[in-house]
Parts: C-alpha cells; sequence; structure tokens
C-alpha cells in the first residue's frame, strides 16, 4: 500500500463532525494529521486556530479540505494552492462564480488537484438514474426540496448574510443531481426569492428553467417544513417517470423502487479525492453555484414573515 495523503481538515463545525471526519478516518488513503478552526477542535491531532499558522508549519501536509463558510474560503484555498497543496471544497466552492473560476485558474497553473466537491452527486441513486436516462426523450423536470432549517443549520448565522445562499444552501444539492443527470446546460428564466424581512437570504424560491433543448425544469426550495423532509426530483420521459427521492438515495420508475443504499456521499466523495490526487487532476464543475447566481441576477424579491431560531 502506498503511503497515505496527508490531509488537514479546515472548519470544524457540524458538517466536519458529522460526514468529513468519519470518511477520512475510515478510508486508508488519507491521514487525518491537523485542523484549523477558530472554535472547534480535532482530538488526537495537531490542532491551529491560524490557516496561515498551519500552513507554515506543517509543509509535511500535502492536502487541504476545506469546510468553512463560502464566503471566507477563497483566501484560503488560493493560500493552500500557491503553497502547493492539494484542495478539496465543501459546497458551495466558493461565495461566487468569480472566486470559483480563480482558483480553478490558480490550480492549474500551480499544478495541484483542485476539486469542487457535490455530495449530493454522490447519492446511490444518482448513477443508475442518469444510465436509465440515456437514450430516453425527456419530458418535464419538476425538483421540490424542502425541509427544516432549524433542524439542518441550528443557530448558524452566517447562511443568512451575503454569500451564505440562505435556502439555496440545500437547495443547490438538487441542482447538482439535476446537472449531473442532464447533458444540456440549464438556463434560468425566473426566480421568485422570498426573504424574511428580518434576513438577508431567502428562506423560500421557485425558479422556472429549461434545459438549452427547451426542456421545461421546475424547482421549489422551502426552508420552512417541519416533520418529513422532501427532497424529490421527478423527470417525464418518453418511457415512464422516474422520480429521485430522499436525496437521491432512493430511486423509483412509475413508483416502483428499483435502486436504494445507505448513505456513502462522503466516503465517496473521499475516494474521488485520492483518485484525483493520484492522477494528479481536478474535478472543477460549477454549473450548480452558476445556476444559484442566474437565480439572483434574474429573480423577484419579496419580503415575507421575519424569522427566527
Amino acid at each position: 500500500m502506498s503511503k497515505p495523503i496527508s490531509l488537514a481538515l479546515v472548519g470544524i463545525g457540524k458538517i466536519a463532525r458529522d460526514q468529513h471526519i468519519p470518511s477520512i478516518t475510515g478510508n486508508p488513503a488519507f491521514r487525518l494529521d491537523a485542523a484549523v478552526s477558530r472554535h472547534g477542535r480535532v482530538n488526537g491531532i495537531e490542532n491551529f486556530e491560524d490557516f496561515d499558522a498551519f500552513l507554515k508549519a506543517r509543509p509535511d501536509v500535502t492536502a487541504v479540505s476545506l469546510c468553512t463558510p463560502p464566503e471566507v474560503r477563497f483566501d484560503m484555498a488560493a493560500k493552500a494552492i500557491a503553497a502547493g497543496r492539494d484542495v478539496l471544497l465543501e459546497k458551495p466552492p466558493a461565495a461566487t462564480i468569480g472566486e470559483a473560476e480563480a482558483l480553478a485558474s490558480l490550480a492549474r497553473a500551480a499544478g495541484v488537484t483542485l476539486f469542487s466537491t457535490w455530495h449530493s452527486r454522490f447519492a446511490v441513486a444518482v448513477a443508475p438514474a442518469k444510465a436509465w436516462l440515456m437514450g430516453k426523450e425527456i419530458a418535464e423536470i419538476s425538483i421540490v426540496w424542502k425541509e427544516d432549517v432549524r433542524r439542518w443549520h441550528p443557530g448558524q448565522a452566517w447562511i443568512w448574510e451575503p454569500g451564505g445562499f440562505g435556502v439555496f444552501d440545500p437547495g443547490i444539492n438538487a441542482l447538482s443531481i439535476l446537472t449531473a443527470l442532464l447533458d444540456d446546460p440549464v438556463i434560468v428564466n425566473k426566480a421568485r426569492l422570498e426573504i424574511p424581512s428580518n434576513r438577508r437570504q431567502p428562506i423560500g424560491a421557485t425558479l422556472a428553467m429549461r434545459s438549452a433543448a427547451g426542456v421545461p425544469i421546475s424547482a421549489d426550495f422551502d426552508w420552512r417544513q417541519e416533520g418529513p423532509q422532501t427532497w424529490d426530483i421527478t423527470v417525464k420521459t418518453n418511457a415512464g417517470i422516474l422520480r429521485l427521492s430522499k436525496g437521491g438515495s432512493e430511486m423509483y420508475v412509475d413508483d416502483t423502487l428499483v435502486e436504494s443504499g445507505p448513505d456513502r456521499e462522503y466516503a465517496n466523495i473521499y475516494a474521488r479525492f485520492a483518485s484525483l490526487i493520484e492522477t494528479r487532476t481536478s474535478d472543477a464543475d460549477f454549473q450548480p453555484l452558476r445556476i444559484v447566481a442566474d437565480a439572483f441576477l434574474c429573480g423577484e424579491s419579496v419580503l415575507t414573515d421575519e424569522f427566527h431560531d
């Protein structure tokens, strides 16, 4: 076996603890050697509060996984790339398309691996769904992605600030699956963004879109759903109706379950990262981020009721 890749995890919050740490420690291709966070720590490894101090002190750590909020991620990623480190970006990869494209350019020039992750693309039913759709005529696509922000982002004020994405933080997961299923680019026709009067980012959004070939696509994102959560994508075709449910973990054809399995999204992300590093290649697809940016560009903003955690 080759020597494990020495990796640092940056931003020790809920997603890092719930998903990244178990996936890293469960993958023999990696060894978690350092953590960087102002507020969190990981036991058993060296911890830093300052990213610059980490880069200076640990040149032996050759890969960095950035799990910070997107608005502070660009500077860290750019510094890591300049230091010759391979970089994994949690979704969304950056606060803007400009930042994301700049990072891709910097990584190419430096010859390092850049991996812009979209964890929902690694859900167990996404690849089978794409395979099932091959050769079929798509008539219509609808997305319903509704969840409870209090359950998934408790007390995380940054998601309501500029660069925090609001309801598009989960909604971009649906868009990442959509763009994985389609070969055509997705065009936003119009959008309606519901913004609480005491917040700066939307709590709900509806999008009317189309593929470049003219397939109508609708999306309904909402962060106010209590009880059972809804993460569904329905594709009507000339050969039946495909439905991805539970965020891509279940696939139905004409209401018959044909694919399901356990959650291995982040385990598969790190398997992909290891493969990219081994082959010295990058995977930097920003299509989902571009759709969100287009929704803000052409969207109608509507004030709605105040929201309190």
